[in-house]
């Protein structure tokens, strides 16, 4: 089976007029959301520079890997969705097929460990929305691309798990039919409501009062874990690791989460704790990475004041 990431045929729509530069755009900004994912510390039991989180078989640059390989993968779903005209619905199956030969390429490039395949998945939807929502000149609005996504993905939940729980074979739907969980496919049919009402709002909010990049992601990643369904907790530890994760998350929340030192010592205890469970917050995380890529692809950049200076977080607080 042919696997290679682009074929022939694949490059047809970059060369239509003035689809590369903006399906570049839409997907250069994906990989961002990857990337900066990762790269923010501390996160509870996740891989960053500094841990292995609560992971035996991943590190950093285990992410960096895999991230490279799948890199096109976001682009050509935003050309997809640049270029096709039609119903949204009918933009599901052709990029659910440029991501299967990407997850072929991930697991190739991580020597079978699963360090993306969700955020693969999201983002891929995440661009294909964003190319469809986008008018002439103008970058999409986060709205119109929740909106897009929703429509590309309507009746993904029933016909993916309702339909199928008689007979479940994946862990999504394994885990439907145990505790009734829609997981990732349930947010991106109902539009991202989680990065919608959590994940942007304190993204946005943090950075315009004047915190670094590090420190806002981390602070979004605590609100998006203590709302999330995170179904990758829940893989690993079923519902009292679950509800152990999100009621962790919005203590620290609470405690002022990555803007406080209380807060920060918290969540600095709150991953040692994570990490001896074995629990690592991945949905989340995911999430993390659209919310960072629909910020980018509606408003090119983050300001100087958040991307001016290396940030480090210590338990104390203290920045440097």
């Amino acid at each position: 089976m042919d696997c290679s990431p682009i074929r022939t045929a694949d490059l047809t729509p970059y060369f239509a007029d003035g689809i590369a530069p903006k399906a570049w755009t839409i997907g250069s900004a994906c990989l961002s959301g990857i990337l900066l994912e990762v790269s923010a510390h501390p996160k509870p039991g996740l891989v960053t520079p500094r841990s292995m989180g609560a992971h035996a078989d991943m590190d950093q640059q285990t992410f960096m890997l895999t991230s490279a390989a799948i890199a096109p993968c976001f682009h050509r779903c935003a050309a997809i969705g640049l270029t096709h005209g039609g119903e949204a619905a009918a933009v599901l199956p052709p990029v659910r097929a440029v991501g299967r030969d990407y997850d072929v390429l991930l697991m190739a490039a991580s020597n079978g460990v699963n360090t993306q395949r969700g955020a693969l998945f999201a983002l891929g939807i995440t661009a294909a929305a964003a190319g469809r929502a986008h008018h002439h000149n103008s970058a999409p609005t986060s709205t119109q691309i929740f909106a897009e996504a929703a429509a590309i993905t309507a009746g993904l939940v029933q016909r993916e798990l309702i339909d199928r729980q008689a007979n479940p074979t994946t862990a999504g739907e394994l885990l439907h039919a145990r505790h009734g969980t829609r997981g990732i496919r349930g947010e991106v049919e109902d539009g991202f409501p989680t990065v919608a009402k959590y994940g942007l709002p304190t993204l946005r909010s943090t950075i315009e009062a004047g915190h670094g990049l590090n420190r806002a992601l981390v602070h979004t990643l605590i609100c998006l874990i203590a709302e999330a369904e995170d179904t990758t907790v829940l893989w690993r530890g079923g519902p009292d690791a679950l509800t152990f994760v999100r009621e962790g998350a919005s203590r620290i929340r609470d405690l002022g989460g990555a803007l406080t030192p209380r807060g920060l010592a918290e969540l600095h205890a709150f991953d040692t704790d994570c990490i001896a469970r074995r629990i690592s917050a991945g949905g989340a995380a995911d999430l993390l990475a659209v919310t960072i890529a629909v910020h980018l692809i509606e408003h090119g950049s983050f300001p100087v004041s958040a991307t001016a200076g290396f940030e480090t977080l210590h338990a104390n607080g203290d920045q440097q």
